[in-house]
Formats: C-alpha cells, structure tokens, sequence
C-alpha cells in the first residue's frame, strides 16, 4: 500500500515537472522566437514604446527604461524630439545626468528644454496616454504644444516659508514645471487662467490632466498644493509618491 502511495507520488510530481517545463519552454517560445504571437506591448524582452497601449507590463517596462541613460534613449526614440547631450555638471549639487534637449513629446511641440532622459521619458508617456486622450474628449482635438517653465534650476527647495535648506529636485533636472497648453485650433489653456475656469471643460480637462500626470510621475504638485504652484505643475521623476 505505502508502494503505491509512493509511485501515485511520483508520477504526480512527474506529472507537475513535465507541465512546468512545457509552460517554461512555451514563455520562451512567445519571449523569443521572431515570429512570436505576444503581442510586443505584453512581451517584456522588448523595449518600450511610448505609442504602444499601456498593458499590465507596461509599469514593468517603464522601470527597466528608467534604470540608465542608455536604456531611456532606446525608449525615447519611440515618442519625442530630442537630441542626445553630454552630462553636465556645475558642481556635486548641480548637474544633469543622462542629458537631453527635449523639443517634442507624441506630436505636440515645446520650446527646447535641457532635462534628464528619465523625465522626458515620463512626460512623453503622460503626453501620449494622459494629456491627449483628455484634450479629445473634453474639447475634441489634439494638444499641439506644451509649455513649461525649464527643467534645471541650480537653486535651493522653495517652500511657503521662504527657501529651505535642501536642494531642489531642478538643480539635478529630475523635475519640470508646466503651465499650460496649446490646442489644435489655437486655443491656450493655462494653470493661472483655467484652473478655476468658468468654463468648465477647461477646468476639467487641467484636473484630468493633473491626475494622469500623478501616474506617470513620482510627484505631482499644483494649485490644490499651495500657492507657490498656482501657474504651473511640479512633476518629478524622484519622489515617494506625493499627488496634490
């Protein structure tokens, strides 16, 4: 009786190897055989592209983009104009690392701004899943330009009580601040102007915005923060997750 026990164990775990190995060997067949079925945007071997639907792997891919400069180039390329810059350094404090001229984001132009891959990455995917897919339902049209108040900034935290003691996140330019928006039909929406718009699809359309940028970025802060972002949304790469 204990004999068979034993062989009934056996062949079930037999059993169990044979299915894990074959699932094994179908995930690698479906990662890496050219002509693989998996859709690109769900196979995590492949590097992201910021045109591509966001999927449950899409966060995972993000990481791996965000890990070094070389890797966020590759994924860049997919979604923004730009031009590749050697790191800068003004001192221990003040430098860009992973360097770019950014002047473009998922077919909405910018004047051109000096920033760190990681954050131009994060902000042509906010473009591209967050701000346009808002801008078509709340006014039917596309964004064509985004405006901005630089990136670095070699300077001290400015805090309600005055400058702080830290340094801010621009004097690394792991940080933008954006003010507005340029429509299709020419129409400008602005943090100052239509955050309490009387025109409530503007007013809605910077809110959704807001909330699309906490996704995608670490920090997210503007006019329901406190005054000193009344003009414009203070978006990091860096941070544990503040949304205001």
């Amino acid at each position: 009786m204990l004999n068979a026990l034993k062989r009934r164990l056996l062949a079930l775990l037999g059993a169990a190897f044979s299915v894990g190995l074959a699932l094994l060997i179908m995930g690698a067949f479906l990662v890496f055989y050219p002509d693989s079925p998996l859709p690109e945007e769900w196979n995590p071997m492949r590097t992201l592209d910021v045109r591509e639907p966001i999927t449950g792997m899409t966060p995972w891919k993000l990481t791996q983009a965000l890990a070094t400069g070389e890797q966020c180039l590759a994924a860049l390329e997919s979604g923004a104009l730009f031009s590749s810059k050697p790191d800068f350094a003004h001192n221990a404090q003040c430098n860009i690392r992973s360097q770019v001229a950014l002047r473009g984001v998922a077919d909405a132009g910018m004047s051109e701004v000096n920033t760190r891959c990681q954050v131009a990455l994060r902000i042509a995917m906010w473009m591209q899943h967050g701000i346009q897919p808002a801008a078509e339902q709340h006014f039917g049209q596309s964004v064509t330009r985004l405006h901005h108040l630089s990136s670095y900034s070699c300077r001290q935290i400015r805090t309600s009580a005055g400058t702080g003691a830290r340094m801010s996140t621009h004097a690394t330019a792991d940080a933008i601040d954006i003010t507005g928006f340029t429509l299709s039909d020419g129409r400008k929406i602005t943090l100052l102007q239509d955050w309490n718009s009387s025109d409530p699809a503007a007013s809605a359309f910077l809110r959704d915005v807001r909330d699309s940028a906490c996704d995608w970025f670490r920090v997210t802060l503007g006019p329901d923060y406190n005054a000193l972002h009344a003009d414009h949304f203070h978006l990091q790469h860096t941070g544990w997750g503040l949304c205001r």
